[in-house]
């Protein structure tokens, strides 16, 4: 039975840094490609950013960009999430995912719904960003 705990939220004024952190149990980790995703209330659930297996391939949303970093760490079976200088509009509930995918070279296709609108899900981490 896959696992997947998120942890590492919290309430932070704008401009302010959060690291949110994910480890996955019962499963090959590194079989997965991982990804954050985030759900507003009244909006639907949207990728923030994905990683492939190993690390080399990472897309972001483009209102995320320059600001998040994803990475993992297969010893670990982890992966995270580093946000910096949040916004108000980064407010949301946070979710980890692992999903299969195949290899590709573009590493915004790790983002695409198809991969992941069946992965298995952490029961997500609040953020709130003060303005």
């Amino acid at each position: 039975q896959v696992q997947v705990v998120e942890s590492g939220g919290g309430f932070v004024q704008a401009g302010g840094s959060l690291r949110l952190s994910c480890t996955a149990s019962g499963l090959t980790f590194d079989d997965y490609a991982m990804g954050w995703f985030r759900q507003a209330p009244g909006k639907e659930r949207e990728a923030v950013s994905c990683i492939n297996w190993s690390g080399s391939r990472t897309a972001y949303n483009d209102s995320v960009k320059g600001r998040f970093t994803v990475s993992r760490d297969n010893r670990k079976n982890a992966v995270y999430l580093q946000m910096n200088n949040l916004k108000p509009e980064d407010t949301a509930t946070y979710y980890c995912a692992a999903y299969r995918a195949p290899s590709f070279a573009d590493p915004n296709a790790y983002c695409e719904r198809q991969w992941w609108f069946s992965a298995d899900w952490g029961q997500g981490t609040q953020v709130t960003v003060s303005s």
